[in-house]
């Protein structure tokens, strides 16, 4: 009938950023396959007969809503820094998770200036960017899971009194404030938009993105996903990272998630 909406399975993919949409380690973005989500998006912003996609990360909210605008996001809320902020790119809102109090921003100076001191000497580094939690860096991943890693869980870690949940990613120590996840802000952002979760999907590479599955009806997984979240996934693609994230993008689109 004139007048009436497309026909469409999901209203909203949630997708991680590193090892998804931009490679994990420090190399150039896929441009070619981050246009075609971004041509996604734009059919799914004119016509409304496919999910719009936005994000849910880890990574600092100025990287989250950068990939917000490349992929043409400008109508979903999207999740940062691990659920300590969510985003809002339509109004330009930056919500940090209420629950944070000002004793959690110092206890995350703390851990700063403890992993300066501690580590600095030894080429440590922390992810720039980050307010409401702690994220680490050596070139060397073996020597932050074998040094590094260990001593911050023994200090700061929730296992240890801390106030902080420590995990490894590929190449991070993440220190996040324990009672904040992908989860909780995943919670916050879609609270408003009244979206059934029958008509969410998601995307994830790491155990950290079972956040996402755990609140959507679908979820997939580019080829270079961990083997813990692969367990979780009712597709997962034959290609790695973006072009991975557009194949389930055009599985979805096509009515492969039935």
């Amino acid at each position: 009938m004139p007048g009436t909406l497309p026909l469409r399975q999901f209203d909203l993919v949630i997708s991680d950023i590193d090892g998804c949409l931009s490679p994990e380690a420090s190399t150039p973005f896929d441009l070619e396959g981050l246009a075609g989500v971004r041509a996604f998006n734009d059919r799914a912003i004119e016509r409304g007969d496919r999910p719009i996609v936005t994000v849910c990360s880890g990574r600092p909210q100025p990287f989250a809503e950068a990939m917000c605008r490349l992929l043409g996001n400008s109508v979903h809320p999207c999740v940062c820094e691990n659920g300590a902020w969510v985003y809002h790119p339509g109004t330009n809102r930056y919500d940090l998770d209420p629950s944070i109090t000002p004793a959690h921003l110092e206890a995350c100076r703390a851990l700063s200036a403890w992993a300066r001191e501690r580590f600095a000497a030894n080429g440590v580094t922390e992810q720039p960017g980050k307010s409401a939690s702690v994220t680490l860096y050596h070139p060397d991943t073996a020597f932050l899971t074998r040094e590094v890693f260990p001593a911050v869980r023994a200090v700061f870690d929730v296992s240890a009194g801390g106030p902080f949940a420590v995990t490894m990613t590929w190449h991070y120590i993440n220190c996040d404030l324990a009672h904040v996840n992908k989860g909780t802000g995943l919670d916050r952002m879609l609270a408003p938009l009244r979206l059934d979760r029958r008509r969410l999907a998601g995307i994830g590479d790491t155990p950290g993105d079972v956040h996402i599955a755990r609140r959507v009806a679908f979820f997939a997984c580019p080829a270079n996903a961990h083997p813990s979240i692969r367990e979780h996934a009712h597709y997962v693609s034959p290609h790695a990272e973006a072009r991975g994230v557009l194949d389930i993008l055009e599985r979805l689109a096509d009515g492969g998630a039935a």
